[in-house]
């Protein structure tokens, strides 16, 4: 390379780097969307508006929250991938469209990995195994009895399919050898609501959305699906104290669309970092069983790659697949 053409890229460079900085220190120009890919009242969308609110007063810019739910997430995930990436658009998600969908649908029109800028790594929650509080088992064994008794007899709802609530079910099926319906809704409300009501016999559901429907008794907690006991859920067991080596932790993250200034994403990330240290958020979400995580966005990208391969060999021994 001669001097003139190596001067020349340095100076393109320095005129990147420069525009890269000024788009962070304007930044955000206008009010922020973040999409959660399922309806209202879940986790996701809890996470998200707590989260919103925290970050509208830290950037000075509204943070509103947009619900866009269908196909297990992949309609609100799709429209995030899509949008310009100049960090206006993100996306808070469950697991499913960051790391599961694409093993588990045959069509998809975007691709995380490739598609997705990592923000932040938001929380990870225990899951929750609840049933009908009038249905004829008190307990964890007393519930893997009774289906084995009486195959295809009960149904399970779930956020959707593909959702963790869906395959941890899958897994303790498996696991245990039980024939139950599944029967997949659009996010965790209206799966709840119908559980409440009877529609639907047991379903595993993420603590924030369960707990306070198993405290006011309106749902019976049968277990938990993370390796250990949650302190804020008394003596709830865990499943694997049934079925040895049994885990499933739901976890959320936030993506920007792919070429989002790095710049950009660093501001964001201070952002949302400062909204999970505040106390009335931690407060908040420590009741449920939330644990807040927040880092670097790297941590993020590491953790979709770590799942997405763990999911598709769960997915492939449970010959799963969707159109």
């Amino acid at each position: 390379m001669n001097p003139s053409s190596l001067t020349r890229r340095l100076a393109c460079l320095g005129l990147l780097t420069a525009c890269m900085g000024l788009h962070a220190q304007t930044f955000p120009e206008r009010a922020i969307t973040m999409v959660v890919p399922f309806p209202p009242g879940g986790t996701t969308d809890i996470l998200a508006r707590a989260i919103a609110d925290r970050m509208s007063r830290e950037l000075k810019q509204t943070v509103v929250v947009e619900n866009r739910a269908g196909a297990g997430g992949n309609t609100g995930a799709e429209l995030v991938a899509k949008a310009k990436p100049d960090g206006h658009t993100l996306m808070l998600s469950a697991a499913g469209p960051l790391s599961i969908n694409q093993h588990l649908y045959a069509k998809q029109g975007y691709d995380p990995l490739r598609d997705f800028a990592p923000v932040s790594l938001v929380a990870s929650v225990p899951i929750m195994l609840v049933a009908h509080p009038q249905r004829p088992f008190q307990n964890l064994n007393e519930f893997i009895a009774y289906a084995k008794a009486n195959p295809g007899k009960l149904s399970y709802g779930s956020q959707g399919n593909g959702t963790t609530s869906h395959l941890t079910m899958e897994l303790l099926k498996r696991r245990a050898g039980l024939q139950i319906t599944h029967i997949p809704y659009r996010g965790s409300a209206p799966a709840s609501t119908d559980l409440m009501g009877g529609q639907i016999d047991v379903m595993f559901d993420n603590s924030p959305s369960t707990l306070p429907h198993v405290q006011s008794q309106k749902m019976r907690g049968l277990a938990v699906a993370s390796s250990v006991r949650v302190q804020s859920m008394g003596s709830l067991p865990t499943v694997a104290e049934a079925l040895s080596g049994f885990e499933s932790t739901a976890w959320f993250g936030i993506v920007a669309p792919a070429r989002t200034p790095d710049a950009v994403i660093a501001v964001l990330n201070r952002s949302i970092d400062s909204a999970l240290r505040q106390n009335e958020v931690k407060e908040k979400m420590a009741a449920s069983g939330v644990d807040l995580i927040g880092g670097p966005a790297a941590d993020l990208g590491k953790h979709m790659r770590e799942e997405s391969g763990k999911w598709a060999e769960i997915i492939k021994s449970l010959s799963l697949k969707l159109d």
